[in-house]
């Protein structure tokens, strides 16, 4: 595996992959890796001829007071899984490598979804993601890239930036990978002590009971949250910040259950803020889904 922290380099091993008849996998990721990564880089690794990934803490999607300089950043560790998963080009830009004339004066606005939610929580958040994804989407040229199902607005959004912008950029979306009692893996896992580790699976318990609700015939969002709300309040260790019922589709709240739909939740355990979320089993294909995810 090559390391490189040149754009010029990235770009350079892309192109050439793409000369030799080859299709380009591209993984962009923060680092910290762990199973939920390593389950983008084997989809990737398996459907790819050339694989290139990415490791860059991006200053841009942190917000005063959150935990940017406490990131966890185990590079040697992250370059010894990426390597293992059969990538071919890791990518390890530092700031002025990305941002050669400091914080860009131009970026993508994430329009009003990037307000709700996540957004509204983390003030701007979403535009410093887009404006990362899409230089790093500039710099890989066409390809296919592979984003998880845990962070699904963050998943929505770039698949809407990929479609406005009309980038040469196939969006692939991964299951959520999860321990054994549900909790969805994220690097800011690390932050949870003994305590809140075992507290931390109430998310996806409140996911679950209001996928059971709709299985029994509900199709009151309304009481989706209530019930999500409940279970989530019913811990001590964890804070809630936000329970949400939306069209899977256009991501907005939903008054009635009567399409392809999704629950999210976000909670504060201890220091750490998780989120998660789950396709409800309104359809078929749906309840497909929600089995590969749990």
């Amino acid at each position: 595996m090559e390391v490189t922290g040149s754009a010029a380099r990235l770009r350079a091993a892309c192109d050439e992959a793409r000369a030799g008849g080859g299709e380009v996998g591209f993984v962009p990721t923060m680092g910290a890796l762990h199973q939920g990564h390593g389950r983008l880089l084997a989809t990737a690794r398996r459907e790819c001829s050339f694989l290139a990934a990415s490791i860059f803490v991006n200053p841009l999607q942190f917000g005063p007071g959150e935990d940017l300089a406490a990131y966890p950043r185990p590079r040697t560790r992250d370059q010894a899984v990426a390597a293992s998963l059969g990538c071919n080009l890791l990518f390890t830009p530092d700031e002025s490598e990305m941002y050669p004339k400091g914080r860009p004066q131009v970026g993508i606005d994430p329009g009003p979804l990037g307000e709700r939610l996540e957004g509204a929580f983390r003030p701007g958040h979403f535009q410093g993601m887009l404006t990362a994804v899409a230089k790093l989407f500039n710099m890989v040229g066409p390809c296919r890239a592979y984003f998880g199902e845990k962070d699904a607005q963050q998943l929505a959004m770039v698949r809407r930036m990929v479609a406005d912008l009309s980038a040469p950029v196939t969006v692939v979306p991964v299951p959520t990978v999860r321990e054994i009692d549900g909790l969805a893996l994220s690097s800011r896992n690390a932050y949870l002590g003994p305590d809140e580790r075992r507290a931390a699976p109430a998310l996806f318990d409140a996911l679950s009971a209001a996928a059971t609700l709709v299985r029994q015939g509900e199709r009151d969002p309304n009481v989706l949250r209530a019930e999500m709300a409940k279970r989530i309040g019913a811990e001590p260790l964890a804070k809630l910040e936000y329970v949400a019922v939306v069209d899977d589709r256009t991501w907005e709240e939903m008054g009635r259950i009567d399409g392809p739909a999704r629950v999210l939740v976000a909670a504060r355990v201890g220091s750490a803020r998780l989120i998660d979320n789950l396709l409800l089993p309104d359809t078929v294909e749906n309840m497909r889904a929600i089995e590969e995810e749990a």
